[in-house]
């Protein structure tokens, strides 16, 4: 029952954060893109930038700030996963890794968080 919870709570976070995006005018490109090193919650454009997201959604801050929850070794999948999303691809753009928090609805994107 809790991981259906939080199932529930983290997709509910994931569509805050896509609204959001869309009203700062990305693109969205995939959402929960996966290949085998790992998932990445949204991979979204802006202009020549191509963003990996990762979206951290909390309704207490009893386990610390939502960014505190991406490890050093989650930092590491997202960055081999882009280098997966780019392997097949003949394209050029500006990289980056965003952390994006919903905590209690409200949304805090930081840009470049690792």
């Amino acid at each position: 029952m809790a991981i259906s919870f939080l199932r529930l709570l983290g997709d509910k976070g994931e569509n805050l954060a896509v609204k959001h995006l869309k009203k700062q005018g990305y693109k969205i490109l995939h959402r929960n893109f996966k290949c085998k090193l790992g998932e990445v919650d949204i991979i979204a454009q802006l202009g020549d930038t191509v963003c990996f997201i990762e979206v951290k959604t909390r309704s207490t801050d009893y386990f610390g700030a939502p960014c505190e929850a991406v490890t050093p070794e989650r930092q590491r999948r997202y960055k081999n996963c882009a280098k997966f999303y780019y392997a097949n691809r003949q394209i050029d753009y500006n990289v980056r890794f965003d952390i994006i928090e919903v905590f209690n609805g409200k949304i805090n994107h930081i840009e470049n968080a690792f």
